[in-house]
This record gives structure tokens, sequence and C-alpha cells, in this order.
């Protein structure tokens, strides 16, 4: 057993306490991952059946639970960590978990997801909170130019700006419960291509033993308890393999650019994963969607509110790599998400092409921050 190193100070902020891993031996870490893996799948499984449960009883699409109620579950945690650390003066966390939150959601959790399985494509939602989706990122795109533009490297976003993206999270959670009762009745479910399979176990169940029908309590508190299994096991699995990682001496660019910038999005990413494998697709596209929003809207916002948010890192090897690379991906995986709307909302689907294009430009964003680290 590799005896325990001394502390360092942590990659990316958490729920966890740091020092709760860093005492521990190698093998209890490991242990601690495999258990974490394993509670992460679990939780999960219980957060999409209670989601699920909720859209039925209340007779709401599921896409819609998905783009309000789960994915202001799954984004609580990145805004917690971010208004902590921004409370704690590293308010240049919030910003760049924010939008690397984003793509990560975009490019990998959406793209993987159209690769394993022909994901539905409502077109009432996706022409509303797709719009919101889009606008909410060229906002703060705009935020962040704009204000380089005029004070250069110094260029921070203030509290006005944070309590603007506030108020605007409120405005959507309000129109959103709006178009919620507006949707028509029943939601599209998936229309296979010739060559293309249904995701396993979809809509299967025998006729002859129908599911248990549960009360709404009963699926809130299952949701909610998911969402905490999920949120707390996957914290303690990306602690976990980091510090592993820093003991194997892994450059602390690669666990950044690998392990933390995966562990930011893993609630998102493992329900809907989840959701795919369970039946209900429309949940991993409404929770992508919505997550995008409120990275922005959200974590943001509110980190902003906490703390002037700095654009330019001046300790970074580019201190202008925000405005260089994440900003930028994040705009381009967008605009060619929305290219991907714009067709399936016209088949009623999206196709599973359509994932590969995203999963390469994430792949490619690891890269490059990768090598811009060094």
């Amino acid at each position: 057993m590799i005896p325990p190193m001394p502390t360092a100070p942590p990659l990316l902020a958490s729920l966890l306490p740091h020092e709760w891993f860093a005492d521990l031996g190698t093998l209890w870490l490991v242990l601690i991952a495999a258990a974490g893996m394993f509670a992460v799948i679990k939780g999960a499984d219980w957060l999409v059946e209670g989601a699920a449960g909720i859209a039925k009883v209340l007779g709401m699409p599921e896409v819609v639970i998905g783009a309000t109620i789960v994915s202001l579950g799954t984004t609580s945690p990145e805004m917690a960590v971010s208004v902590l650390a921004a409370f704690g003066g590293d308010a240049g966390l919030a910003l760049g978990n924010g939008v690397g939150s984003i793509i990560a959601d975009t490019g990998l959790i959406f793209g993987v997801g159209c690769l394993m399985a022909t994901l539905p494509a409502d077109k009432f939602v996706l022409s509303r909170q797709g719009w919101v989706q889009f606008g909410s990122a060229a906002l703060l795109a705009a935020i962040c130019y704009g204000l380089w533009w005029q004070q250069g490297d110094a260029a921070t976003i203030t509290r006005p700006f944070g309590v603007l993206l506030v108020v605007l999270l409120v405005a959507y959670l309000v129109v959103s419960v709006k178009w919620a009762k507006q949707h028509p009745v029943g939601e599209p479910r998936i229309v296979v291509e010739a060559g293309e399979t249904h995701a396993a176990g979809l809509l299967d169940t025998d006729p002859t033993h129908p599911p248990k029908q549960h009360g709404l309590a009963f699926l809130a508190g299952l949701g909610l308890l998911g969402l905490a299994i999920v949120v707390g096991a996957g914290d303690a699995l990306v602690q976990s393999v980091s510090e592993v990682a820093e003991r194997f001496e892994v450059p602390d660019a690669v666990i950044a650019s690998t392990i933390v910038a995966l562990g930011t999005s893993l609630p998102e990413l493992v329900t809907g994963l989840t959701a795919i494998r369970k039946g209900h697709p429309e949940l991993l596209v409404g929770n992508v969607i919505g997550a995008d929003i409120l990275n922005v809207l959200f974590v943001i916002g509110l980190s902003a509110v906490a703390a002037d948010l700095p654009i330019i890192d001046p300790t970074a090897t580019y201190p202008a790599v925000f405005l260089l690379l994440p900003i930028p991906t994040m705009l381009i995986m967008l605009v060619y998400m929305r290219g991907c709307i714009f067709a399936a909302t016209r088949k009623g689907h999206f196709s599973r092409w359509m994932g590969a294009p995203l999963v390469v430009m994430y792949v490619g964003y690891l890269v490059a921050s990768y090598v811009m680290s060094r």
C-alpha cells in the first residue's frame, strides 16, 4: 500500500472536504471509487424512475420534466460549489465550471446519447427551450467579450450582470411552467430509421404484469433520494480517483481535463444514460437543454451575485485562454446543435450520426485544453 501523500490543494472545489480523501490509503480510495460507481448507477435509477413517474402523474411531457425539475437537481451541486468558491475567494472557478459543464453536457452527454439511441425531438419544446439554451449561452459570450473589449485583462462579470442572469432564470422557470400547460396532449415517441433499433427496454412492458402505480409523494421522495446519492457518491468517486491519480504522479493538467472535467457533469451523464437504458430518452434531451440553460442563469448568475467573476486568469499560460477556447467551443457546439434540432424537428427524432461530431468536438476540446495548459 502506498502511504498517504501530503495534503495538496484540490484541483476543483467540491461538496465533500478534500481532506477526507487525502488522508486515506490508496486501497481505501480504490474501494470508495468502486462503491461510488455502484451507488451513482443505483441513485440514477431511482432519480429517473421518480422523474418519469412524476411526469406521468402530473400529465406533463417527460422532456419538460427533464428540462426543469431534473436539470435543476443535477445542476444544484455545481451551483453550490461555484457559489461557495466565489465566497471563498476562488471566483474564477465558477465561470470556467459553468462553461465547461455546458461543453460536457452538449458534446459528451448529448453526443453519446445520440450514438446510443434514436432520441425523440419534441418540436414544441425544442422550438422554445432550445432557443433559450442557445440564447443564454450567446448572452454570456456577449457579456464576456464585451467586457474584455472595454476593460481588457481586468474584465470581470460584476454583480449587476449576475442579478440580470438570475432575473432571467426566474423568468425562464415561470415561462417553462406556462409552456408545460400549453404542450399538446401526448408527446412524440421514437420513430426508428431504417436499419436502426430501439433503445434497450424502450416501453417494452408486459401487459399481463403492468407496473405498480405510486403516489406523487413517493415518487418525489424516490427522485430526491436518487439525486442525493448521485451527487454525493459522484463527488466521492471523482475525488478518490483524482487523489489516486495524483499519487501516481499523473500530471494535474491531465487530471483536470479528464477526471475532473467529466466529474463536474457526472450527475447529468449518469442520469441521461440511465434514462436511455430505462426507456425514457426524453429525459436526456430535456436534461441537457435545461442544464445548459441553468449553467448560465443559475450557476454563473448566482456566483456573480456572490462575487465578481474574473474573465482573464493572469496565472494561466495563456491569460485569455477562456476567450480563446472554452467560449468558442461552447458556441460552435450549440450552433451545430441548433442545426441538428432544425433537422430533427422535421423528422421527429435525432439521427444517431448527429452525435459523432459532438463527441469529436468534445475530445478535441480536451486535447486542446491539455496542450494549452502545458
